[in-house]
């Protein structure tokens, strides 16, 4: 049976961002009802756009394999009236669908390949321990700043042969481009000064390969029928700068946290290290730090969840419902490390999921293994009680840390 699609109108709630006082890694509770009553629900996202709530698992990997719900237009996420349909950047691999997305992911899939980025290991591995050797040199630390975020910023600044000298600039607009609380002026500047950036180091790379991921691109993309241009190649470089960070530096941090906040799960952690992989996993989906969803556009009449959805209307495919279902995930608001977690969500799923989650899986696995095991002693500076409020990033595109003092 599919249910008749009710009108939009005044009363359409707000999409779930409120996350309970009693613990800060669970998504809005609205989630669960949701899950139970009406799992594909009209929402009105924070700028006045209307969109479909989707939130059971099934229906989520549904809408992000169906080749009718676009990615076009859909990828600014932060759902402004005034970006709706608005035509993606060049090289912009997220906005894109179909034969366009695939030329651009061809060019790319071979350097984030599990055997590719094994290789990668001992770097980061020395990165970590670098990290750990200055926090070592006193008795305290921010542990956003001297290792959440320096060890997958090194990573891919390596990769694409970025001056890490840069990096705090970078990091500057990066976080004004993944927030929601600028205007659409001063993102559109942040933006505009990364691409300028990647612009002028790709002229660089052009004019004088080297070793690294963008060289290679430029090659690789020259070989084709249709090559790559300059701006095609600073969006791409934009993207994977701000994807290959961000999210891992937040999934550092607020995993550290996690383990922090029960001796036991910490103890479960050191003491089993064959269980890594699976661990990090499990906090992947636990933590879902891309926190308000995934954004599609129905380019023709389709029903999702029993629920019929009209050509022009948005989607919003949420992630952090979905990796709480509990259909799929027995006690889904329970940490259970020895879950086989790997189906979760949080890498998006199909023609567009993470291309970098075999690095971001090592990134995760190398850091906090190292930290627990080389500082036993790390604690909040605060003691048990959790970080307040303002420390986490509740209205950016990635749920994080703002700052996170600890001690040994």
């Amino acid at each position: 049976m599919t249910n008749t699609r009710p009108p939009y109108g005044a009363d359409v709630p707000g999409l779930p961002v409120t996350r309970p006082d009693s613990c800060p890694f669970d998504p809005d509770e609205t989630y669960t009802r949701l899950r139970a009553d009406a799992p594909v629900s009209p929402v009105r996202c924070p700028a006045g756009m209307d969109a479909w709530l989707v939130s059971r698992y099934e229906d989520i990997r549904g809408v992000l394999t169906d080749p009718r719900l676009s990615s076009r237009g859909a990828g600014s996420m932060h759902m402004l009236p005034s970006y709706d349909m608005r035509d993606p950047l060049p090289g912009s691999m997220i906005q894109l669908d179909g034969a366009e997305h695939a030329r651009l992911r061809r060019l790319l899939i071979g350097e984030f390949t599990v055997r590719r980025v094994e290789v990668l290991r001992p770097r980061i591995q020395r990165i970590a321990d670098e990290c750990i050797d200055a926090m070592l040199t006193g008795s305290s630390a921010d542990l956003v700043r001297d290792f959440a975020l320096p060890i997958p910023s090194l990573v891919i600044f390596d990769m694409l042969g970025v001056p890490y000298g840069d990096h705090e600039a970078f990091q500057r607009d990066s976080e004004v481009v993944m927030g929601f609380d600028a205007d659409e002026a001063t993102r559109d500047a942040a933006s505009g000064r990364l691409e300028g950036y990647f612009a002028e180091l790709i002229g660089q790379r052009i004019a004088e390969p080297r070793d690294d991921l963008l060289s290679r691109l430029i090659a690789r993309g020259n070989a084709t029928v249709r090559p790559l241009t300059v701006g095609e190649l600073a969006t791409l470089g934009v993207l994977l700068l701000v994807a290959g960070h961000e999210t891992t530096a937040s999934m550092i941090a607020l995993s550290t946290l996690v383990l922090l906040d029960d001796p036991e799960r910490k103890a479960t952690f050191l003491t089993a290290p064959e269980l890594a992989g699976n661990a990090v996993d499990e906090l992947l989906r636990y933590l879902s730090v891309i926190q308000f969803g995934l954004l599609r556009y129905a380019t023709e009449d389709v029903t999702i969840g029993g629920t019929a959805i009209r050509a022009g209307e948005w989607l919003v495919a949420a992630i952090p419902s979905g990796n709480r279902d509990g259909s799929v995930f027995p006690a889904p608001d329970t940490v259970d490390l020895g879950r086989q977690a790997r189906t979760h969500l949080s890498f998006g799923f199909g023609a567009h999921q993470c291309i970098g989650q075999q690095l971001a899986r090592i990134e995760l696995q190398v850091a906090l293994t190292t930290l627990l095991r080389r500082i036993p002693g790390l604690r909040l500076r605060s003691g048990p009680a959790m970080p307040p409020p303002s420390e986490f990033k509740l209205n950016d595109i990635v749920f994080g840390l703002r700052s996170m003092p600890v001690v040994w």
